[in-house]
């Protein structure tokens, strides 16, 4: 498939292709990726304490986007994944660096949610 840049679409077919395209990753993830799997439990988990916890909106905004920032990074860690792999399967230092480094947003990303998801719960329980 070529890409022309003078035949690409635009307004809402552009937004319905994009659309699609996303679709298709999506469901690519989860029946390929097993930390995506993982990921998509926690948001369902998540979704279900947000739901019942009596907190504030602000909070339960919070909790999800830290949970919904998880899933980004693994998305772009996937991503980075398939490039290096694509471009070739040989043993390279740069190819393992840029997967570790995929793996370290990733960690970062859940710190960030643990820390999140934490904070709320020691100011929920009072101890701040």
């Amino acid at each position: 498939m070529q890409f022309d840049s003078a035949n690409k679409p635009s307004g809402i077919n552009r937004v319905v292709l994009a659309f699609k395209n996303s679709q298709r990753a999506f469901k690519w993830l989860a029946k390929n990726e097993a930390a995506f799997k993982q990921e998509l439990f926690l948001l369902a988990l998540s979704l279900t304490i947000i739901s019942i916890w009596q907190i504030g909106i602000y909070e339960k905004v919070m909790l999800l986007i830290s949970v919904l920032f998880v899933i980004f990074a693994e998305v772009v860690n996937t991503a980075i994944e398939a490039t290096i792999d694509r471009v070739g399967l040989e043993i390279h230092p740069l190819s393992g660096l840029a997967k570790d480094l995929g793996s370290a947003a990733v960690l970062i990303a859940l710190l960030i949610c643990s820390f999140v998801w934490i904070s709320v719960f020691i100011s929920y329980i009072g101890y701040f």
